[in-house]
C-alpha cells in the first residue's frame, strides 16, 4: 500500500522505501504500547483482505495550529478499497471509539485530497485552518465528540464554533 503512488500521492506526495514503511508500521505499534491509542488493520469482513489503516495518533508534528496536542485521527487504503464505501465505515467505526475517550480530536488533510475531506465531513470533522506543514498546504480540521455536540444543542454533524 505505502509503494502505491496513487495512494500516497496525498500523503507526502511519494511512494514508501520498504524501510520507510517499515518504520510506520513500527510506530503504530509503539502507539499502542505507549499511549493505548493508536491505528488498527481494515479488513474485509468476507475474506479478510488487508483494506487499509485507521486510526489515531500523536505525532508530535512541528506545526503552529490551534488543534496542537490534539489525537489526530488519520485513515489510509488500498487503491482497490478507493470509492467503495469502506473508508466511511471503518473511519465512523474509529470515530464513535474516539468519542468514548476523547473529547476532541482533529485530522490533517491535503486541500487537493477531496476524497478525504469528504469523508472528514461526512464524519463530523469541521474545518478549523489552513496552514502549512512541511512547505506544502495542509487544512486542519476539528471535531467534538457527539456528547458535546447534545450538550450544546447541536444536531449532526454542523460545524460547532
Amino acid at each position: 500500500m505505502w509503494a502505491d503512488p496513487v495512494v500516497t500521492r496525498h500523503i507526502g506526495g511519494r511512494p514508501l522505501s520498504q524501510e520507510e514503511a517499515w518504520t510506520k508500521l513500527l510506530r503504530n505499534a509503539g502507539h499502542w504500547a505507549w499511549m493505548d491509542f493508536g491505528y488498527w488493520v481494515i479488513e474485509d469482513k468476507a475474506t479478510g483482505t488487508y483494506l487499509g489503516e485507521t486510526g489515531f495518533a500523536d505525532y508530535k508534528r512541528n506545526l503552529e495550529s490551534s488543534a496542537r496536542g490534539l489525537p489526530e485521527m488519520g485513515w489510509i487504503l488500498v487503491s482497490a478499497a478507493h470509492g467503495r464505501g469502506i473508508g466511511t465505515e471503518a473511519v465512523s467505526a474509529a470515530v464513535a471509539w474516539g468519542d468514548a475517550r476523547f473529547g476532541r480530536t482533529c485530522c490533517i488533510v491535503e486541500p487537493g485530497n477531496a476524497a478525504s475531506i469528504r469523508l472528514a465531513e461526512k464524519v463530523g470533522f469541521g474545518e478549523l485552518e489552513r496552514t502549512s506543514y512541511h512547505g506544502s498546504e495542509i487544512v486542519v480540521f476539528d471535531r467534538t465528540d457527539q456528547y458535546e455536540r447534545v450538550k450544546r444543542g447541536i444536531a449532526g454533524t454542523e460545524r460547532i464554533r
